[in-house]
This record gives structure tokens, C-alpha cells and sequence, in this order.
């Protein structure tokens, strides 16, 4: 979530009873959870009325997965899950394995496909 522990929420709870004091804390609290849960009930509302309009060939669409971080974290740092054209050779793989040196008259390996 905000990445707060136990020790940053007791500091943060200990500096509001200072500084609102413990005769106005209970009633700030309150009026905290009243507006949090309010903002969630909005979200809800427009998550919902969103689905809604986009009909249900997208109801199964899950919003988060479409926030930035998370489309380029499942897009461009997760492996691959389809094999790529180096595996798709005649059995043979074309590339020699990651941090070997090529041989003294070895030539580069190339795809004939890239040029």
C-alpha cells in the first residue's frame, strides 16, 4: 500500500495525539474513516458505472493490470512465456550461452531473418 510498518504508524499516531490532542483525536479519527470510506464508495461508483459502459465483451477486465507500472512489470520485466526464434531452430539453439566468449575464429551468430 504506502509501505508504512508498525513503527511509522505508532510515530504518526503518536504525533497526531500530540499535536490535535487526545480530547479532538477520537473525533478526527472519525471523520478520517467517514471520508476514506466515502472516497472508496466513489471509486466503487465509477469503477462500476465505467464497466458498465464499456458493455460486456469488457466486464472481465481488470482495471489495476492497466495502471502504468503494472502493464510494463507484466510486459517488459516478466520472462517470456512464448518462445522466441532461437528456439523455434532445427533443434539447434543459435545463440551461445549468456556470458560465453566466442572462440578465436568463431564467427557472430546472425539470424538471416534481421538482415
Amino acid at each position: 500500500m504506502l509501505g508504512l510498518g508498525w513503527p511509522e504508524i505508532g510515530v504518526i499516531l503518536l504525533l497526531a495525539l500530540f499535536i490535535v490532542g487526545p480530547e479532538r483525536l477520537p473525533s478526527l479519527a472519525a471523520d478520517a474513516g467517514r471520508t476514506l470510506r466515502s472516497l472508496r464508495k466513489q471509486v466503487k461508483g465509477l469503477t462500476d458505472d465505467l464497466k458498465t459502459e464499456l458493455g460486456p465483451e469488457f466486464a472481465d477486465v481488470d482495471l489495476r493490470s492497466l495502471h502504468p507500472r503494472t502493464f510494463v512489470q507484466k510486459h517488459l520485466l516478466d520472462d517470456q512465456d512464448e518462445p522466441s526464434t532461437f528456439d523455434l531452430l532445427d533443434g539447434a539453439d543459435a545463440r551461445p550461452s549468456p556470458g560465453a566468449p566466442l572462440g578465436p575464429g568463431e564467427p557472430a551468430p546472425w539470424d538471416p531473418d534481421t538482415t
